[in-house]
């Protein structure tokens, strides 16, 4: 068994010489890592195939968040330059204030020392992880799937090498060797010395973090999300946006897993939205009035409803009014996308204000829940907590305030 007390020791240290780092030092550093990546891709490549064959007889979705190509790494190595170019939150200094007793009070970014991060089959998070965690101060230690070992010990080698080319601890960066349960759960209690976890993965995977992490843990990722086409939609914007959010790439974790559509235009829009998800291969399963207007899809379960596929599966349920449609996106919703279709700005801003999401959308597809969408680069994850970082997770959710107070001799009466 690995020493995981070991490695958070390491980590602790290292992440002390990190938060001192200049910008350009760490953006050197990316730089050396991101030529790497480029460099080592016949090695990467080779060990990814390796993991590819042992996991050949798994599903499609899980074989595509595993595969990497030549454009896959140069699009990683690409990711942790557009992280070098991002602000540095650490190095943003705000001017105060002074408050009655003639004290100077100076809010700063600070990073917040060790991450820990549990994924599975994503070998992108290896280097996604790396660069974030690097750029805002931060070291980490991850712990990937079984199924992505030799990929992810691949690309932690390249990005270690990097480090200590550019002089820096090579602990910044670790990778936990043995991805077995026994390490997982090692990680969620490192108490003293992981400052908070995040896991990436399935909901099983993030909710068994959840219940048995003794660290903190920010909660990330199961992406039940919704499609609402409103009585006022426009149906060429309400097919375009369906069959983006599920089609475009369905085993993420913003792709739409359910279609609700207002019962006063079901007669029209649910033929025409079935049909037009059926021709890219989509398995739909609906509630008696879907059926009925669409006669092959199957009956959805209960279960359905709160299931998040990663799949070209959709389900598909006929709603009476706006007000229905909220609340069956808030009982059965992950608290992660939620878009409405509509023409009526007053049924949007309902929506809006009414839908417990990270991110509520409205004429939009539910597939911009992304950091590089949001103008924030690689994200660390999508939280759907709301304490301290909601929604996509960039440099900024990696580091927390300090208070830096100067004074005079001041004492409080």
């Amino acid at each position: 068994m690995i020493d995981l007390t070991r490695m958070g020791q390491a980590a602790k240290q290292a992440a002390a010489s990190l938060a001192g780092l200049t910008t350009d030092a760490k953006n050197a550093a990316l730089a050396a890592i991101a030529a790497r990546l480029e460099a080592a891709t016949p090695e990467i490549l080779a060990a990814n195939a390796s993991d590819l064959a042992a996991a050949a007889a798994a599903a499609p979705k899980f074989l595509d968040r595993l595969r990497l190509t030549p454009e896959r790494v140069a699009d990683l190595a690409a990711g942790v330059r557009a992280v070098a170019a991002l602000p540095d939150p650490t190095a943003r200094l705000d001017a105060g204030w002074v408050n009655h007793a003639g004290l100077t009070i100076q809010p700063r970014r600070v990073p917040l020392g060790v991450i820990g991060i549990i994924y599975e089959a994503r070998p992108n998070v290896t280097v996604d992880a790396a660069a974030l965690t690097l750029k805002s101060g931060n070291a980490v230690i991850l712990r990937g799937g079984r199924e992505a070992g030799r990929t992810n010990a691949a690309l932690a080698a390249v990005i270690q090498a990097a480090l200590s080319d550019c002089g820096l601890d090579p602990a910044a960066v670790q990778l936990v060797a043995a991805p077995g349960h026994e390490s997982a759960q090692a990680l969620m209690h490192l108490t003293g010395y992981v400052d908070v976890l995040i896991p990436r993965g399935s909901a099983r995977l993030i909710q068994a973090v959840v219940q048995e992490a003794t660290v903190p843990v920010i909660e990330t990722g199961a992406g039940n999300c919704h499609v609402y086409v409103d009585a006022a939609a426009d149906p060429d914007m309400a097919e375009a946006i369906v069959v983006n959010a599920k089609v475009q790439r369905p085993s993420v974790c913003n792709a739409a897993e359910k279609l609700l559509i207002h019962e006063a235009i079901a007669a029209t829009a649910v033929p025409r939205l079935a049909q037009a998800l059926a021709a890219h291969g989509v398995q739909l399963r609906g509630d008696a009035a879907a059926c009925a207007l669409w006669p092959g899809m199957v009956p959805a379960t209960a279960a359905d409803w709160d299931t998040e596929y990663n799949d070209l599966i959709m389900a598909v349920r006929v709603v009476p009014d706006l007000e229905a449609a909220i609340a069956h996106i808030n009982r059965h919703g992950t608290g992660h996308s939620e878009a409405i279709v509509t023409g009526d700005y007053e049924a949007s801003e309902r929506f809006l204000a009414a839908v417990d999401a990270a991110c509520v959308y409205v004429n939009a597809s539910t597939r911009f829940t992304d950091g590089a969408e949001f103008g924030f680069g690689a994200e660390i994850g999508i939280s759907t907590q709301k304490l301290h970082a909601r929604g996509p997770m960039g440099l900024a959710q990696l580091t927390t305030i300090k208070y830096a107070i100067r004074g005079a001799g001041q004492v409080r009466d």
